[in-house]
This record gives C-alpha cells, sequence and structure tokens, in this order.
C-alpha cells in the first residue's frame, strides 16, 4: 500500500524520485484519535503536515487509537477523516488526491493492553521491511486524559519504541498537574520511561501565530527595541484572552481547574516569557531560547494574595449544581475570571507591571499581547493637528492580536510614532487599506499593522514544529516545574476566597474592572450587597475595638484594619522617637504574620521617617541570608527593597559566619550583642514587634528553652522543634527593656493559644509569650478577630 501511495504522488508530480525517499519513514501514533481535540484539530494539523511534507524525502503511515473496538472505532474515526479539508490555495485536483492518500495511509486500532502495543510495533517493524524502508522515528499523541499517561508510556517504552538511530517523540497535552506537588509526580512518572528530548509538552498559544512571531519580531528588530525595552520606557503590559462562553459542560473539569490553572500558570505565562526573557544569541538554537525561558521564569516576584482579583459568572454554581449533582446548598470558590499583577525583579523589567487577564462569560471573545509605552512628551499643537506618525504625544504601544475581538484575525500592530517595523515578507504582509476602527484608543491607521500571508491553526504550526524537533516551542520538565513553583502559592493563599460574583456578558458593564493600588490589585467598583452572603456581618459592621488583654491595652479588627492601624502605630512611634533622639530602633520578627505589616509600610507610609530609623531582627534562623526560610530574606524583599533605608541602618544577626552557620565558637550572638550595646542607647530598643506561635513561643524563645528565658544573655542560640532547629534570638530579658512592645496575632490557627494565654499568669517556661513585660515600656496587643472570637 506504501509502495503504491508513493508511486501516485510521483505520478502527479508531488515526490522527485523514489530515489529522494532516502530519510526514512515516520509513523505517527494518535492517542484518543476520536475524541474531541483529535475531531477538531488533530487529525486537520495532521494533514496538514502531510501535506507540506508530502515531498520531504519522508514517508509516513497515521495510526489512529483509542480503547474502541475495531470496528466502531474504525469507523468514527474514518468518519472525521473524510470531512479533513485542503487550505485555500491548494488547487482541488491535488487536494482530492492528497485527501484520498491520506486516507489510505491512515489506519485504527485498538489500544488497550500491552499485547496491542507490541502488536502495533510488529505492525510497524512488518510495513518497513515490505517496503524496504529506513524508520526515521515514532510520533505518539497523547490526545488522552493525564491519568492514562503512566500506562501508555510503561507500554510505548517497553513495547513499542522505534530501534536504535530512530528518534522517538511523545507529544503531551495539558494539564500537566494541578500544583507544584502533582506536577512533580507525573514529571517523575514520565522521565522513567521518557528522556527529557523525547517529551514534547503541548501549549497549544505557543501555535498561534501572533504569539509565535514575539520572539522573531524582537530579534529582527533589535535595533529599535534595544533601547526601549525596558523598565525606563515601557509604562505597562497586559495579556488578555477573554471567553464569551461559560463553563458549562465543562464544570467537572472547571472545579479541579478554575482560570487561574487552565489559562495564565500556562498561556499566559508563556507569552509572559517571550516579552520578559533576554533574547539569546541565536533563536534557532533550542537550548538557549530554552534557558532563557527559565531565567526569564526564575527572576518573577512571587506573588501574594493582593496581587490577584477573581470573579465568578453568576450561573455558575447552578451549571456545577446540576452537572455534578451538588446540593442547592453547595457553594464554589472556583474563579472563572482572575486579573493578576506580575513583577520581574530583573533589571530589565523591575517596577513594570505585567496584568495578567483571563476570564469566561465576558462581553466579547479576544486575545492579545500589549507593550504600552511611557509617553514624556508635551506637544504644543492642539490634537487635532498632530500627525499620527509623527508626534509624540499620541500613544506608543505594540500590539500581538492573537486574534477574534474588533479585527477577527491575527495582527501585529506597532505605533507610528515608535518604528516602521521589519517583518518577514514570506510570512507576514502590510495591510494597506484599514477598516474604520479603533483599537486601544487609537484609529487602526495609527499603526503599522501587518497579518499572516496564511493563516494557520496553532495545532497545524505545533504538529509542524514536533516533526522538526523544534523543542523551543514546547514546554520542558524544568520550566514546567519552575511555572507551577511560582503560581502554587498563590493557588493556595486563595483556595478558600469568595470571588466577586458577575452577571456575564455585557452586563458586567465595570463590574470587573481593576486598577493597581500600591502594587496591589483592586476592583474599581464596590461590590453590590446583594451579591455578597446576605444575613451575615460584613468587616465594615464592626469597628476597632480597644480594650484589656493580659492587662495591657489590645487593639482588635479584621485583618486588613488591624494591619492598617499597626502600621500607623509603628509610624507615630518611629516619629516620636526621631523627634526625642534623632534616630528610631526597630526590632522585627519573622514569620509570616509581619509580612502584611511589611507590605503596608512599604507602599502607603511614604512620610515614614526611613533614613533615621535602624531596623534590628528579633531572630533568624540558622540559614544563609538569601535562602527563603531566612527571616532577613523576608524582610528584605517584602520591605527593605522597597523603601530608603540606609545600607548601615540595616542590622542582620550573624548567623552565618566563616562559611558555616550558628557554631557557638564562632562567636555570632555575642557579635550581635556587642552591636546592640554600641548603637542602641542603654540596649533600649525603641520598639519590638512581636508574635505568637501556636505553642506560645514568641521570637525564638520556645516553651521549655534552657536559654533566653532570664539571666544576663542578651542574644542567645535556640532550638525549635520544627525545621530548621537552629535558631538565633534576642532574649527574653533584653526584650523586656525595650520601650514599647507590639505583639501581633492573626489568624484562626492562632485562636487556641490566644484564649489559653489571656488566661494564664506569667509562666514563660511553659508559654513564653507570658514572660513579655517591659520593664519601664508599655506592651500592646494586636489581635485580628480570627484570632480573637474563633
Amino acid at each position: 500500500m506504501l509502495r503504491r501511495v508513493l508511486c501516485t504522488m510521483l505520478l502527479m508530480g508531488a515526490l522527485p524520485s523514489l530515489a529522494e525517499v532516502s530519510q526514512g519513514h515516520i509513523s505517527v501514533v494518535l492517542l484518543g484519535a476520536t475524541g474531541d481535540l483529535a475531531k477538531k484539530y488533530l487529525w486537520q494539523g495532521l494533514f496538514q503536515l502531510y501535506i507540506d511534507q508530502v515531498s520531504s524525502g519522508h514517508s509516513f503511515t497515521f495510526h489512529g487509537a483509542a480503547l474502541t473496538d475495531l470496528e466502531p472505532g474504525q469507523k468514527l474515526m474514518f468518519d472525521v477523516l473524510k470531512k479533513l479539508a485542503c487550505p485555500p490555495d491548494e488547487s482541488p485536483n491535488r487536494c482530492a488526491v492528497l485527501k484520498d492518500q491520506f486516507l489510505k495511509l491512515s489506519q485504527y486500532h485498538q489500544l488497550k493492553t500491552a499485547e496491542n502495543y507490541a502488536a502495533l510495533n510488529r505492525e510497524i517493524e512488518m510495513l518497513l521491511h515490505q517496503e524496504g524502508l529506513k524508520e526515521a522515528g515514532r510520533i505518539f499523541y497523547f490526545s488522552v486524559p493525564p491519568f492514562a499517561y503512566t500506562d501508555i508510556a510503561r507500554h510505548i517504552n517497553s513495547s513499542c519504541r522505534p530501534p536504535l538511530g530512530a528518534w522517538l517523540r511523545v507529544v503531551l497535552e495539558k494539564p500537566f498537574g494541578h500544583d507544584l506537588e502533582s506536577a512533580q509526580q507525573m514529571a517523575a512518572e514520565l522521565t522513567s520511561f521518557f528522556r527529557e528530548e523525547e517529551m514534547y509538552r503541548v501549549d497549544h498559544y505557543l501555535g498561534k501565530q501572533a504569539v509565535a512571531h514575539i520572539l522573531p519580531f524582537r530579534d529582527q528588530n533589535r535595533q529599535f527595541l534595544d533601547p526601549i525595552w525596558n523598565r525606563h520606557h515601557v509604562e505597562r503590559v497586559e495579556i488578555v484572552l477573554k471567553e464569551i462562553v461559560d463553563a458549562k459542560g465543562r464544570t467537572s473539569f472547571y472545579e479541579q481547574y478554575g482560570v487561574i490553572r487552565d489559562v495564565l500558570q500556562n498561556h499566559l505565562t508563556e507569552a509572559l516569557m517571550f516579552l520578559t526573557m533576554e533574547l539569546p544569541g541565536n533563536l534557532s538554537k533550542a537550548e538557549e531560547v530554552l534557558q532563557c525561558k527559565l531565567q526569564a521564569l526564575q527572576s518573577l516576584r512571587g506573588l501574594e494574595k493582593q496581587s490577584v482579583v477573581v470573579g465568578q459568572y453568576q450561573a455558575y454554581a447552578s451549571h456545577v449544581q446540576d452537572e455534578l449533582q451538588k446540593g442547592q446548598d453547595y457553594v464554589s470558590t472556583t474563579p472563572t475570571f482572575a486579573g493578576v499583577l506580575v513583577h520581574s525583579d530583573s533589571l530589565r523589567w523591575e517596577g513594570v507591571p505585567f496584568l495578567l487577564t483571563s476570564g469566561k462569560a465576558l462581553d466579547e471573545r479576544v486575545g492579545y499581547v500589549r507593550v504600552l509605552f511611557k509617553n514624556r512628551a508635551y506637544c504644543t499643537q492642539s490634537e487635532a493637528l498632530r500627525d499620527a506618525g509623527h508626534s509624540q504625544c499620541k500613544p506608543k504601544q505594540i500590539v500581538f492580536y492573537i486574534g477574534h475581538g474588533a479585527l477577527n484575525t491575527p495582527a501585529v500592530l506597532v505605533s507610528r510614532n515608535l518604528f516602521r517595523p521589519i517583518m518577514p515578507k514570506s510570512s507576514w504582509r502590510e495591510v494597506v487599506r484599514q477598516p474604520d476602527l479603533h483599537i486601544f484608543g487609537q484609529m487602526l491607521s495609527e499603526y503599522y499593522v501587518y497579518s499572516p500571508v496564511k493563516e494557520r491553526d496553532a495545532y497545524s504550526v505545533l504538529i509542524s514544529n514536533i516533526y522538526h524537533g523544534r523543542k523551543d516551542f514546547f514546554i520542558t520538565t524544568e520550566n514546567l516545574l519552575a511555572s507551577w513553583a511560582f503560581w502554587t502559592p498563590l493557588l493556595n493563599s486563595i483556595s478558600h476566597q469568595a470571588p466577586r460574583l458577575y452577571p456575564g456578558g455585557v452586563e458586567n458593564q465595570h463590574f470587573l474592572d481593576f486598577e493597581m493600588v500600591s502594587g496591589e490589585l483592586a476592583f474599581t467598583v464596590a461590590e453590590p450587597v446583594e451579591l455578597l452572603n446576605p444575613g451575615g456581618p460584613m468587616p465594615s459592621d464592626y469597628k476597632t475595638i480597644q480594650s484589656k488583654f493580659r492587662q495591657s491595652p489590645l487593639v482588635s479588627a479584621w485583618s486588613k484594619v488591624l494591619i492598617s492601624q499597626l502600621a500607623s502605630d509603628v509610624e507615630k512611634t518611629a516619629s516620636r522617637a526621631v523627634a526625642r533622639s534623632g534616630q528610631f530602633h526597630l526590632a522585627l520578627s519573622g514569620g509570616s504574620s509581619p509580612v502584611a505589616l511589611f507590605q503596608r509600610l512599604a507602599r502607603h507610609h511614604y512620610g515614614f521617617p526611613w533614613r533615621h530609623t535602624h531596623l534590628w531582627l528579633v531572630d533568624e534562623r540558622c540559614v544563609p541570608l538569601t535562602d527563603p526560610e531566612s527571616n532577613f530574606f523576608s524582610l528584605h524583599n517584602h520591605l527593605l527593597q522597597n523603601i530608603r533605608v540606609p545600607y548601615f541602618n540595616v542590622h542582620p544577626m550573624p548567623v552565618h559566619l566563616r562559611q558555616r552557620l550558628c557554631v557557638e565558637e564562632d562567636g555570632g550572638t555575642e557579635l550581635y550583642a556587642k552591636e546592640i550595646m554600641a548603637l542602641v542607647a542603654n540596649a533600649s530598643f525603641d520598639l519590638v514587634l512581636l508574635g505568637v506561635g501556636t505553642d506560645g513561643h514568641t521570637a525564638s524563645l520556645f516553651p521549655h528553652s534552657e536559654d533566653g528565658l532570664e539571666g544576663a544573655q542578651a542574644v542567645v542560640l535556640t532550638e525549635s522543634p520544627v525545621k530548621p532547629h537552629q535558631r538565633m534570638s534576642l532574649s527574653l530579658p533584653l526584650i523586656n527593656k525595650a520601650q514599647q512592645v507590639f505583639v501581633l496575632v492573626m489568624g484562626k490557627g492562632k485562636h487556641d493559644i490566644t484564649t489559653q494565654i489571656s488566661r494564664v499568669g506569667r509562666e514563660p517556661r511553659k508559654w513564653p509569650i507570658s514572660g513579655v513585660n517591659p520593664s519601664s515600656g508599655q506592651l500592646v496587643w494586636y489581635v485580628d478577630y480570627e484570632a480573637l472570637l474563633g
């Protein structure tokens, strides 16, 4: 059969000669050949590959496979194949011949057991032997649910690998895990069967023509972009995918994944990497491209809960109840809309906001990547007289228009007052006659506009790249895990956060608009009360409670209000200290509770006297200061890098001396104590900020500690019951010499210990926090409602 097909192609001029069919034979196996993805895109993409490569010197056979029995499976598959279409520029006669040959080269197999895979292997080997062809390689396309990957991988590895000298390419469809842990588990399973160079993880967005052209565009226009593709010139970047459709019919998937896992963690993150990565010296070297992408991923700043706004269209709950047989009282917190503010800490992009947005049941279907440049010009000429091509007061932007929307086609748009871009004429053409449209605040005529010479489906592009072995268009294991490491903490932090409800479609109006406020995201329009949980008290219904706790002043409120009050009180204390003595000595604890305070101080308190402030640590883990477990690392990330405090006013604990950690003979505790004695009058800090652990510890002073609860030692080494065990801490006597001590307690997890310590006396060996009692200063408790009331 294969030889007859080759002869037919020779006669119609598709092949130069049989002698040139010498590069070998490629067997393509499509698993899940009768599924939705295969029907909609994959068979058409494989047919396009055959059309493009029929005269390349390779011969092909296409093996559709599924769990369905042979006869019904065969019928289902060939019903799909009969509907395949040639591209518009293909002549009808050649199209008919190509389609006929493609059908003859395609066959269906039931692949269920190890023996089925072994039988397929024997069939491929027999065909090659009969036709006298050398095997070039095999492509296995996994269009199946991820839970089936391991068994299929095991069967391929044991029974269906090509012989030595031929390559294997295994194509995997998302989702590639649900979070970092599940992605690591899946990656470990797959790498036990396949080498990294054999795996091609598909993100179909990398096949979208506008997205795929971002790197070539940057490379070909270096002369124009090198001076302006950086934080000094770019105001912000928007990466957007909006959909009109809702999640109806897909709620079983959506309840597990939601919009962030479905779109932002993969599609939009990949586009972000193409924008932010440093350009390699040679774009044709996949290894260099992938390494630059990885570095860009690793330079992203960690996401906070305040970095995101989430929503859910109102009908989603009823869709879930209907499709998943949930009760009427079932409440889902799955977001169907998300906006995320991302920052990169790379030198090129530091401070530039990247807004990633996607959602279902929105007002339009559109996807784009928009780079908006800063406008520093003032133009004396009236706006009506300004020339779009030359006026520097017109907006300056570059848009990679992915598709749909007003343009309804992939496109690259460059504002005429930026530069005329260099575009490859073989694949992109300038649109000269432009419709009367407004795109991002400008007439379309105010852009240089380019569209593809020939529009291609994303899967056709990616299948071609699989054939050519272009790994840079796919997701490596290392990049995948780096992406999940970036997104998983955010996903965990909002897993129980109630999303804003929105009506869906054009009725959304401005309801999902959001803004950047001091490095955080917030919706611009307040949520109507009727969309919130009816009947229950709202945070605004409670005012700040001020009373007593353990005979000391108590401030209590909802966490956000409490942090705001605490930050204001810290600033007032600092201003008074500076007015009194010219400096302010502040000792800060580690842990998670102070992070919100650090962020509040950095983003809202611009009058804080940082130039006169000395920052000390109350305690430190015995790890390098660059370790994410380090208290100083957290202080640096959330506060120090965002304020202007003199370098010599920052005093990290010396836990890392002589290339070793917290060794008593190195004298780290004595060094820190001497530094305190030398700089802090009477060794009395102006303010010490403490937290409370669930066991009653404070600083790194733990129940039944041998050191630090009493005695003359100012700084001590202690042991924590949890890793990392070794700690350095200020002692309780030194803390009690402070002018003021603020204790911050937040979260439901602290309710039990808060209740416990409210009832006990001074018993520091059991509950070290109970020993905090400044000898000549003031103690103030800041406890949120969740910790106080449960």
